[in-house]
């Protein structure tokens, strides 16, 4: 009897040590699961918890939250039922920028959602949330997300594509000279540093089934700056419109006459891109072959 009910008590102490490691396990996977932005975190507590209202209550109503999908005006439901519809089982986010202005955050991540779906594929999604502090509550004022990108997403921006020391012209007459004696034209490719699309397009430039059209072109990473008002000459030269947003390309021939510029901000979403919709682009302005 006292043997059967010591039995009994080592077990419950084992039970309770058991409970307790498991919510120290949860504790620390929360930890390091963490996106260093507790309202992101929430977030994404939502959607796997599969709460719609908890959810919908992260996104801005005063103003309303603007959502593009794929380069397609949204909106905060259609951005809710698709997290949702994806029945997550988990989601890791892998944070590309987060950036703080003063009651605001600018965060540009990648998430990889281990689906609940029928065949339970896994689903990745490169989205970029403005978050503002609306009284004591974070919303999210605007989004663009990207489902299923072809393009490779950049981990980080920290590569110098556009330094800030350049000297645009020089770089355009050097290139200019080496596309005369090589038979190549110029692609201007206009943007800046902080422009999460410019990263995508520059990793698109090196994909390897690229590298015979880029052999047809001497390019030119022309820098916007943080106000898009550097090297303003350099854009109306090139009949740039940045209205239209960026990257922006121009195609120009080895003398400076211009080829091509875009007019619709065809390249403005990048990451929504296939490659063909690029390669369609570059091999239709290379040079002839002679």
């Amino acid at each position: 009897m006292v043997k059967g009910y010591f039995r009994y008590i080592v077990f419950l102490l084992a039970t309770a040590a058991m409970v307790l490691c498991g919510r120290c396990a949860l504790a620390q996977a929360a930890v390091s699961d963490s996106t260093g932005f507790p309202p992101l975190d929430q977030w994404k507590a939502a959607i796997l918890e599969g709460d719609a209202a908890g959810l919908k209550a992260f996104y801005s109503t005063d103003p309303e939250a603007e959502v593009q999908a794929n380069g397609v005006t949204a909106g905060a439901d259609a951005d809710v039922n698709f997290w949702l519809g994806l029945k997550a089982r988990s989601i890791k986010v892998e944070i590309v920028r987060l950036k703080e202005h003063p009651d605001a955050e600018g965060i540009i991540f990648k998430a990889e959602v281990q689906t609940g779906l029928p065949n339970g594929q896994v689903m990745s999604v490169t989205d970029a949330q403005g978050w503002k502090k609306q009284g004591e509550q974070w919303r999210i004022v605007g989004a663009e997300r990207t489902d299923a990108p072809h393009l490779k997403q950049p981990s980080d921006m920290n590569k110098n594509i556009y330094p800030p020391d350049a000297d645009a012209h020089a770089e355009i007459k050097e290139a200019e000279e080496k596309a005369a004696t090589e038979h190549k034209r110029v692609l201007l490719v206009f943007g800046a540093n902080w422009c999460f699309d410019c990263h995508v397009l520059d990793l698109a430039f090196h994909r390897p089934d690229f590298a015979s059209v880029m052999t047809g072109y001497e390019v030119v990473h022309v820098d916007l700056g943080d106000d898009e008002k550097k090297n303003a000459d350099l854009v109306k030269q090139f009949d740039v419109p940045l209205n239209k947003g960026i990257p922006a390309l121009a195609v120009a021939e080895s003398d400076g006459k211009l080829v091509v510029s875009q007019k619709n901000g065809e390249f403005e979403d990048a990451r929504s891109l296939t490659p063909e919709a690029l390669l369609a682009f570059l091999n239709k302005w290379k040079p002839e072959a002679r």
